[in-house]
């Protein structure tokens, strides 16, 4: 026969329910402990990055720029008249004098004027010479006038002695003595009259002379601008050195003002840098800097700062102190560094890729043996070309990525392989 069991359901469910309410706790522990897992940190190669370490000690400011060597001395020949280029006498690159001609032009209008001009000034020289002429007769004739009634005057002058004498001895009338005395007081009115008049006469040969002079003077000073413009045509170095450009052709029209040649002394360069706008900003006059022309590096100071920003950067002139090596000419490229200053105790590392002086960036430093690399927030100072300070974030021995890690912008951390 068959024996009832006791029931057993209700323990089943207990246990069920003991076994859901665990299952149920480990899998929240699980989920809370996945949730607080960081990322992945991505791979990158230790080869692809720069990487520098944080140091303490001096540190020289500089700052870079691309320039150009030029000539310190430089002529432009412009034309002074109007012509034609008839003759190009010597091309870019030839040594040359101030007296050197360098080419020709022609004008026969010009050629017109100097002979007209000339023509003037010999009317006016012989105008002159013929009024010189006339005013020394005039004058001479006023002479030999003054001259008689200076002898009309004595004889007068000599008759009333006479007279007196005899009107003394009652030989003559006393109506005679008084008409001899009459005519001799005439005769020397008279004669200071004509003395005045000699003296008037030479003020104004002088005044006459002086305005044909005047004209003569004019006509000369037309004369020898003409010759001058004509001699002009046949142009000319003006300093010693090297014919650098010669910007026309033969049988071109140039007006006044036209540039014609550019003469350079080669002896004496400077360095024209561009240094960037942001940079140039702690420049002074008198900085050391020193001049890259791949063949040498010569030494110089920094001597004029254009006032003016073109295309993001400021001209700086910088004067070589140096002799100047094989292949330095007009022209060549040159690699310019300016010495701002000395910094003597500072802490600095090298200059990141992205990074301003006076900024505030996030830089990968390296963590675990250098085997990642964790992001940090590292406040910039003063930097230079190749150098920045640090003034927060980072210590001595710090060693972080340098290289543009914009790709990794969404980690704080990567790991270095």
């Amino acid at each position: 026969m068959d024996i009832a069991r006791p029931s057993n359901a209700r323990q089943k469910k207990i246990r069920r329910a003991i076994y859901g309410g665990v299952g149920v706790a480990v899998l929240g522990l699980i989920t809370l402990g996945l949730s607080r897992l960081q990322p992945a940190a991505p791979s990158v190669e230790r080869a692809t990055v720069w990487i520098d370490t944080v140091k303490r000690g001096p540190m020289v400011r500089q700052v870079h720029g691309l320039g150009t060597l030029v000539p310190e001395d430089i002529r432009w020949i412009p034309a002074t008249t109007q012509g034609r280029v008839e003759r190009i006498v010597l091309r870019p690159g030839t040594s040359v004098r101030r007296d050197t001609v360098i080419l020709e032009l022609s004008n026969p209008a010009l050629d017109q004027e100097l002979e007209d001009a000339q023509l003037r000034l010999k009317s006016a020289e012989a105008s002159l010479a013929s009024l010189r002429v006339q005013l020394q007769n005039e004058y001479l004739q006023q002479q030999v006038a003054t001259a008689n009634v200076e002898a009309d005057f004595r004889r007068a002058s000599l008759q009333v002695e006479v007279n007196e004498q005899l009107a003394a001895k009652q030989l003559v009338p006393a109506l005679t003595l008084r008409q001899s005395k009459l005519d001799a007081e005439q005769l020397a009115a008279r004669f200071e009259i004509s003395k005045k008049q000699l003296a008037s006469q030479a003020g104004s040969m002088e005044a006459r002379l002086s305005v044909q002079q005047s004209a003569v003077d004019q006509a000369r000073a037309l004369m020898l601008l003409r010759q001058r413009q004509v001699d002009e045509l046949r142009v000319r170095a003006g300093i010693a050195g090297v014919l650098q450009v010669v910007p026309v052709e033969v049988g071109q029209q140039v007006g006044p003002g036209t540039n014609l040649a550019r003469v350079a002394d080669p002896s004496r360069l400077k360095a024209e840098l561009k240094i960037a706008e942001t940079q140039a900003k702690d420049i002074q006059i008198g900085q050391i800097a020193s001049i890259d022309t791949r063949n040498g590096i010569v030494p110089g100071k920094v001597v004029r700062i254009d006032p003016s920003v073109q295309n993001g950067t400021r001209t700086v002139d910088v004067t070589l102190d140096g002799a100047l090596p094989k292949g330095a000419v007009p022209d060549l490229s040159v690699d310019g560094t300016i010495e701002l200053e000395r910094l003597a105790d500072v802490l600095f590392v090298g200059r990141p890729a992205f990074g301003q002086e006076q900024a505030t960036v996030g830089l990968f430093k390296l963590q675990n043996g250098g085997g990642e690399a964790s992001r940090v927030q590292v406040r910039l100072g003063r930097s230079s070309v190749n150098n920045v300070e640090v003034v927060s974030g980072l210590s001595v021995g710090d060693q972080v990525v340098l290289s543009d890690m914009s790709a990794w912008d969404a980690f704080d951390r990567v790991r270095l392989q």
